[in-house]
């Protein structure tokens, strides 16, 4: 199980870029780290929703929070962390849940966390003496409409990519997979 740091509720007030935001803390607006370069419409498309953030482990770091999570649209808490699918993915392999899907028990896989593949690097390469390798991608969704989780957010040339990556490698024999983690309670 993966338990998020200690967390100080705050306002959310705008994105200023891609990986930074501003929130309002205890009165004062702070820099704060976006771990998640999607568009997120339905987390800064409102002002002033109530924020969780994580003091950053380095004090000089320009931007002393990260963002982890926000209050959507009726209460519904929202992880932004699209770090967090490859943490969730290798726990879940650890215990087990997905030795039915991969065809061997958790204990026979050799986890190999980003590994080079053509100009760039997947999730995972997953090697076992008791079958074929398995190459894993996990994706991050925070998007919702009408109960229905929603990948991409935006058009993502690296997403595309890594899904004719993967596809590359099921035609030369490989086993492939693309793990979404849906980061919403909802």
């Amino acid at each position: 199980m993966i338990a998020f740091p200690p967390l100080v509720e705050a306002r959310l007030l705008r994105r200023d870029n891609r990986f930074r935001a501003t929130a309002l803390l205890d009165g004062q607006e702070v820099a704060v780290h976006v771990p998640n370069s999607g568009r997120m419409h339905e987390v800064f498309g409102v002002s002033g929703r109530r924020a969780w953030l994580a003091r950053a482990r380095n004090p000089r770091r320009k931007t002393p929070y990260d963002l982890v999570l926000v209050e959507g649209e009726g209460g519904v808490l929202i992880s932004v962390d699209s770090r967090l699918p490859n943490r969730l993915f290798a726990d879940a392999l650890a215990e087990g849940r997905f030795d039915r899907w991969l065809g061997a028990s958790a204990a026979a896989w050799q986890v190999q966390p980003e590994p080079r593949f053509g100009d760039g690097r997947l999730d995972f390469l997953l090697t076992s003496a008791q079958g074929p390798r398995w190459w894993i991608e996990t994706k991050s969704i925070t998007l919702v409409e009408d109960g229905v989780a929603l990948f991409p957010d935006a058009p993502t040339t690296r997403g595309r990519r890594h899904l004719a990556d993967l596809c590359r490698l099921v035609q030369a024999g490989e086993r492939a997979g693309v793990v979404f983690v849906a980061q919403r309670e909802d």
